[in-house]
């Protein structure tokens, strides 16, 4: 699909005069060929004046949301104020529903004889009662009425956060196009100046999501918010916690953002203070050795891995300074994985990391402030001097520095559900390995804060990972399910499930390439597109409220008279890519991949040999329960078509195995396809893609001027609805268990011979009855035994191989029954005949 007609299907109907004018610019380039002075600067004031309506648009709507949020925030505190004064009023037909007649007639009868008119004054109280309930019903409408406004005002941030990157998509590409058929170079100007002077990309609207997130929560619990520990709860024995990590595109980050907010609030430590980016800021820095047996342990899921670190939240300049350690265990073993952690002053650090300071003197004046107990500062003594000692013994070094901005959800005083996302997640090299000394002697790098992306940082010592990381922890009781709505998210195409995610062991897998031996799982499908078609399932997550009235009386300012208020329909995502652009490029290797036509004809018969492979496997796992084929398979090659039969990988396995020199092409292809990308980056012949993708060409460049062609094994196969392949873990007491079952089988084997053998060795010569008896035992016997050596040789390679299929045996017990049945009915009926 053509980037012009998308954003003419994407975009919101009520913005339309303010998004970019992408066809008109496309037709100003192509009517002003050949290119010349005047037509350059008519464009650049042309897209100047396009980028200054948009700018103006999303920061005018901006702060009219904002405003609009400041009002709501009013109303409901004043209507929840009149909601507890109305509760606070007495009641009367509360005393007239509780009461039984008779007491309703002898208060009736006592008030005639007192007064005369004693009649009127209890029509009196019957009025105010239907009023008082008139006016409780009245304010539960107006609760409604907010709440209605409020998911409005939700859509339209959603809507906001869509047209922001769409139009900066828009841009990308008409610059690109420029150049492509202009031949002036315009990218390097626009990034530098125009983008400067107008940084609409930059607007963030965390400040509205943290506003919003607290005004629904006023108005859904009816201004009685819930108040504690958020901790709480976490203690308890009866709860079974899991914890799964999800990818998030870029494009979805502000609509999951929302979504959560509609049934989480966003967690605010200080809500007296002002929100500001910098709040939401933490910086992780983890330590290791030149042999890297940190890294290696945290990823190969070791039992009792460590992994020290330093951590702050906010700017660099806080003094609060938290030094953690994470221990891994393993589930099998019945223990669970611990973090702990204590504060040092950050002047101190350096001092503490060298051996020359201890915590003994800090530790104690807590605890003869009353702050913490002697119990407890023991225990952080042992942790402070068990880092201490791990540092100076394994010599232990910063390595790698994490940076991100994290949004946390979840209720106060409720633990049962917590869900955090990181966002502008990225790594920076600590370390002295090459050489170079980054720190300086300090525990950390000073030349860069929390500007992002670290403009001051070498490209090569950061790594900027494309997606956003959400990670949900649940802590349900024994038996229950999850929320329904946790259910509909992480089965939304907003996320990608990738379990065991671990930020610092990416960071060094991606910067310390030449030093790693193995690689997580999930680095060499880094290229692979996680966004998913949006479902009508989905597609609810974020919507607007169907009724009408409250629609306009809210959001009149913001929408004009004609908007119908009905669902809300998610424009398709914003990207270099789509999904009927990948499926064009999956089939046409010549214009999309712009291979040589030697090179794409040997491309497209590796795929059609892959797809054929791939139907073969399935069609004979459709007549066996072998379940699906395992998730990493190494792509055919070979010389000029000859190709050699797909490996067998293991994404857990050293990476030398596969991520060098892994082409489906041979090496005369490889260097005619490098020399033909050398001379389009000279002004050569241009490629034909209208909408190639501008970070592919960076890819491209980037191995290029690295001098050779090291390549990842990307033919993983995912399950239905995911695009990560993620591979099976297979724990010992899995062997154990397919062990002891077939020596189950064994001794139940023995004792069926034993049987058999025993009425062969006490009938007569002439007893036909007991030789075909002990026959069937003896053929029932030597089956288990068959049975059971065959489940063990199918376990023990399934499990060698990681698939994902079900170990347990659904029919060999019903068979081995049957036939032992069979036999004892067969002997009896037999004996039975000769009487």
């Amino acid at each position: 699909m053509k980037f012009g007609r998308r954003i003419k299907d994407s975009r919101y109907a009520e913005w339309a005069d303010y998004y970019i004018a992408y066809g008109a610019l496309k037709k100003q380039i192509k009517s002003n060929l050949p290119w010349n002075d005047a037509a350059e600067a008519d464009f650049i004031r042309t897209l100047d004046d396009e980028l200054t309506k948009c700018e103006k648009f999303q920061a005018d709507k901006s702060a009219e949301i904002e405003r609009q949020v400041g009002t709501l925030i009013k109303e409901v505190a004043a209507l929840i104020n009149r909601a507890k004064a109305q509760e606070n009023q007495p009641q009367h037909h509360h005393q007239h529903q509780n009461s039984t007649p008779g007491d309703i007639e002898r208060s009736v009868r006592d008030h005639q004889d007192e007064d005369a008119g004693s009649d009127d004054d209890f029509e009196d109280d019957e009025e105010r009662d239907d009023t008082s309930i008139m006016s409780v019903n009245a304010i539960e409408e107006e609760f409604r009425e907010y709440e209605e406004a409020v998911a409005s005002l939700v859509a339209d941030v959603h809507d906001l956060a869509l047209f922001t990157k769409l139009n900066f998509t828009g841009f990308i590409k008409i610059v690109k196009k420029h150049d492509k058929l202009t031949g002036w170079t315009l990218k390097p100007a626009f990034n530098k100046e125009l983008l400067q002077k107008h940084p609409l990309h930059r607007i963030n609207y965390d400040h509205l999501v943290v506003k919003l997130s607290a005004l629904f929560d006023k108005v859904r619990t009816r201004g009685n918010q819930a108040e504690g520990d958020s901790s709480a709860g976490g203690s308890q024995n009866a709860f079974v916690r899991s914890t799964t990590k999800y990818w998030v595109h870029d494009d979805n980050i502000v609509p999951l953002k929302l979504a959560i907010m509609r049934h989480l609030p966003v967690m605010v430590f200080d809500p007296k203070k002002e929100f500001e980016i910098k709040d939401s800021a933490i910086t992780s820095i983890y330590f290791d050795n030149e042999d890297l047996e940190l890294y290696l342990g945290r990823l190969e899921k070791t039992e009792g891995a460590e992994a020290i670190r330093i951590r702050w939240y906010g700017d660099v300049d806080v003094k609060d300074i938290f030094v953690e350690r994470k221990t891994h265990r393993e589930d099998w073993t019945g223990e669970k994985s611990v973090k702990e952690r204590f504060r040092v002053d950050e002047d101190k650090v350096n001092d503490f990391l060298a051996g020359r300071y201890t915590m003994d003197a800090e530790l104690d004046a807590l605890v003869t402030r009353g702050k913490k107990t002697a119990k407890e500062i023991e225990n952080v003594k042992q942790l402070a001097s068990e880092i201490q000692y791990a540092v100076i013994t394994r010599k232990l070094r910063p390595v790698m520095r994490t940076f991100y901005n994290r949004t946390a959800f979840q209720l106060p005083g409720n633990a049962t559900v917590r869900i955090s996302l990181d966002t502008e997640l990225s790594m920076v090299r600590e370390d002295n390995f090459d050489g170079k000394d980054r720190t300086h002697g300090n525990w950390r790098r000073t030349d860069f804060g929390l500007d992002h992306p670290f403009p001051t940082v070498p490209s090569n010592e950061k790594e900027l990972f494309p997606y956003a990381v959400l990670e949900v922890k649940l802590a349900t009781k024994v038996g229950e399910e999850p929320p329904e709505w946790i259910r509909d998210l992480i089965n939304s195409h907003l996320v990608e499930a990738v379990p065991k995610f671990s930020k610092f062991i990416h960071g060094c897998a991606s910067l310390l390439g030449d030093r790693v031996d193995l690689v997580p799982f999930w680095l060499p499908q880094m290229e692979m597109d996680i966004r998913k078609p949006i479902t009508a399932r989905s597609r609810v997550l974020i919507e607007r409220p169907t009724s009408h009235a409250a629609s306009t009386a809210t959001t009149s300012a913001m929408h004009s008279p004609g908007h119908s208020g009905g669902s809300y329909h998610e424009p398709v995502s914003e990207g270099e890519d789509d999904e009927e652009y990948l499926v064009e490029a999956a089939t046409n290797e010549d214009q999309h991949l712009r291979l040589p036509p030697d090179a794409a004809a040997q491309a497209r018969a590796a795929r059609d040999f892959r797809e054929q492979k791939l139907r073969d496997e399935a069609a004979a796992n459709a007549g066996s329960s072998d379940g699906p084929p395992p998730p990493n398979t190494q792509p055919p090659r070979g010389p000029k078509g000859k190709y050699d039969p797909p490996l067998r990988i293991d994404p857990l396995a050293p990476s030398d195995r596969f991520d060098t020199n892994v082409s489906l092409l041979d090496d005369k292809s490889i260097a005619k396809l490098n020399n033909e990308a050398k001379k389009q980056r000279n002004g050569g012949k241009a490629d034909h893609d209208d909408d190639d993708d501008d970070e592919d060409e960076e890819v491209d460049e980037a191995e290029d001027e690295q001098g050779n062609r090291s390549e990842f094994i990307r033919t993983f196969h995912a399950p239905p609805g995911k695009k990560i392949s993620v591979p099976v873990r297979v724990e010992p007491k899995v062997i154990f268990a397919a062990e002891r079952t077939f020596l189950r089988w064994m001794h139940f084997s023995v004792i069926l011979s034993a049987v058999s053998i025993t009425l062969i060795n006490f009938i007569g010569v002439d007893d036909q009855v007991g030789l075909f008896s002990a026959g069937m035992f003896t053929i029932t016997a030597l089956v288990s035994i068959v049975w059971a050596g065959g489940m063990l040789i199918y376990r023990q390679r399934a499990m060698a191989k990681r698939r994902a299929i079900e170990y347990h045996d659904a029919w060999g017990p019903s068979v081995l029954t049957l036939a032992l049945v069979a036999s004892i009915i067969v002997n009896l009926a037999l004996r039975i005949k000769e009487l």
